[in-house]
């Protein structure tokens, strides 16, 4: 008898154990937003302090650091979730992680900065520029969110100064990883410690203008659309570059420096243009 209430006792300890153990991942699991609301799948509604779900898609834009410029041709998506207003705004990573996607944007010209003369005829310049794209030489850029992407951000949000066209309304904290077969696979400009702060704003900033964009609701309010907007910062350094080579680093991080025209305490800008859309986050909730 006391066998047996032993290997129950230990049985009961086991499935507690590993329930306690699932819990952190079925509180973090995607959610099943439907409708009008389906894109907010990873707003972080299992952190009860969130009032908002926010879906930012940036389906293009440039940003320039140094001497490169590398134009958006693949979407940026921002995701999470929000509580507060004004200055006191709280952003929140998304529910997985993927607060702000890692998409690779390729360089022009690549490592060397080779393009094609524009007087070529345009079929012959999108042939060689492919060609040194996909080749040794091609380059990715990819922006990468720093700091916290689950729970409590670094990231800065006053949709206030998203309408008022002043002051930032979105901050970022990045590093900008280059990824290239010889420059190995921690290339970095900017870092985890000292990230590249990029604070966008609807206002002026530099040479660069943004803009509001269009406003658009629900009929019940609780879905904010702003479709045609544009996120500007012309005002950001960028570092050296560190980490290129591998254990060649010593060698060729002053060879992508030299090419890449770093460090830049100016002339380096940042534009976002697409759509961000708040919804309240019990409207959220309701049509799971």
């Amino acid at each position: 008898m006391r066998k047996l209430l032993k290997h129950k006792v230990v049985a009961t300890v086991l499935a507690v154990a590993a329930l306690m153990a699932l819990a952190p991942a079925a509180m973090a699991a995607s959610h099943h937003p439907t409708g009008e609301f389906a894109q907010f799948n990873e707003c972080p509604l299992s952190n009860v302090a969130t009032t908002d779900c926010i879906y930012s898609l940036s389906s293009s834009g440039s940003f320039k650091v140094g001497t490169k410029t590398v134009p958006l041709v693949n979407p940026v998506l921002l995701q999470g979730g929000a509580s507060g207003s004004g200055e006191e705004v709280k952003f929140y990573g998304a529910e997985n992680g993927a607060t702000l996607s890692k998409t690779p944007q390729p360089v022009p010209g690549g490592l060397l900065g080779i393009k094609a003369p524009t007087w070529w005829p345009g079929f012959i310049q999108d042939w060689f520029n492919e060609g040194i794209n996909n080749g040794l030489t091609g380059v990715t850029a990819t922006v990468e969110l720093t700091g916290p992407t689950k729970g409590l951000t670094n990231i800065k949000l006053n949709t206030e100064r998203l309408l008022v066209q002043e002051g930032t309304a979105l901050g970022l904290p990045v590093r900008i990883k280059l990824t290239n077969s010889l420059l190995g696979s921690n290339c970095y400009i900017g870092s985890e410690s000292h990230p590249v702060q990029l604070n966008f704003t609807t206002g002026k900033s530099g040479s660069l203008t943004g803009s509001t964009g269009t406003l658009a609701f629900n009929p019940a309010f609780t879905l904010i659309t702003i479709s045609g907007g544009r996120l500007v910062n012309g005002t950001f350094s960028a570092p050296e570059a560190e980490g290129c080579g591998g254990i060649f680093s010593l060698l060729v991080d002053p060879l992508v420096n030299g090419i890449l025209g770093l460090p830049a305490s100016s002339g380096n800008t940042a534009v976002l243009e697409g759509k961000i859309q708040d919804g309240n986050a019990n409207a959220v909730k309701a049509s799971e």
